[in-house]
């Protein structure tokens, strides 16, 4: 298992898309900060180097779908397009694609579902300890680094959002009551630009580990998102900011238990 290999045969897969695309570009640079990140929690779990390197292999991969999605539907909003998951996987599976970034076929197993899950509501039922743990550290090494895409990047690219529609926007009340009970938000219970900002920052309560908790308070990506939208409802912006400290006293609880 060799990550350099890897990296170079998904440097070859890329060239036949347009980098200088901002979807593309986006999910690049997302993958790239995926592969730090998946490290970073590995090494936090005090993994062995075999299970370091697998992890950083699957964050390579974990959105090899997403780059075709861009290319086909210009619009990254699974539910209305493909799911980019489920298609990365059978792109990497379905032909053995997968050959060209990793020789053996020991962890393709490990890979498929961690890929596969990576993106899911909930992960699925009746995986391996090695499918679990590793489905856990790229769903929290993909959260994380989506802080930091949702702070930065442009809201057109990452799904589409009219900043200007969503300025006026309401909050719709499943979303606000799910996101202050705690709970993560289904993205079919979305209705407003609004309730799939919140959707984005209910993400904190899907964490497997602290170790991203712990990144996300660091770089202060909560009040960031929060404080990104320039909110023209004032009874949104009151509910926005409860959201805020919600976010962040969750945050601090979960690390410190």
């Amino acid at each position: 298992m060799n990550f350099e290999k890897a990296k170079l045969a998904f440097e070859t897969y890329l060239k036949d898309y347009n980098l200088n695309d901002g979807k593309v570009k986006l999910k690049l640079v997302h993958t790239y900060a995926v592969v730090e990140l998946s490290e970073y929690i590995a090494k936090d779990l005090n993994l062995r180097e075999d299970d370091i390197e697998l992890a950083k292999i699957i964050a390579l991969l974990h959105d090899i779908g997403r780059f075709e999605q861009a290319r086909r539907f210009d619009d990254f909003v699974d539910h209305k397009t493909i799911d980019h998951a489920d298609f990365g996987a059978e792109l990497l599976f379905k032909d053995g694609t997968i050959r060209n970034f990793i020789e053996t076929d020991i962890y393709d197993n490990i890979i498929e579902k961690s890929i596969i899950n990576h993106n899911k509501y909930s992960i699925e039922k009746g995986l391996s300890e090695k499918e679990l743990l590793h489905s856990k550290i790229i769903r929290d090494a993909d959260k994380t680094d989506n802080f930091r895409v949702k702070s930065i990047d442009n809201l057109k690219d990452i799904a589409n959002i009219d900043e200007s529609v969503m300025v006026n926007q309401l909050i719709t009340d499943d979303i606000y009551n799910d996101f202050m009970n705690h709970r993560t938000i289904i993205s079919s219970k979305r209705i407003t630009f609004m309730d799939m900002w919140v959707s984005y920052i209910a993400f904190i309560f899907d964490y497997n580990f602290s170790s991203g908790l712990k990144y996300i308070k660091e770089k202060n990506y909560i009040n960031i998102l929060v404080d990104r939208i320039n909110y023209k409802n004032e009874e949104t912006k009151q509910k926005m900011e409860q959201i805020r400290d919600c976010a962040n006293e969750y945050i601090v609880e979960r690390i410190n238990k």
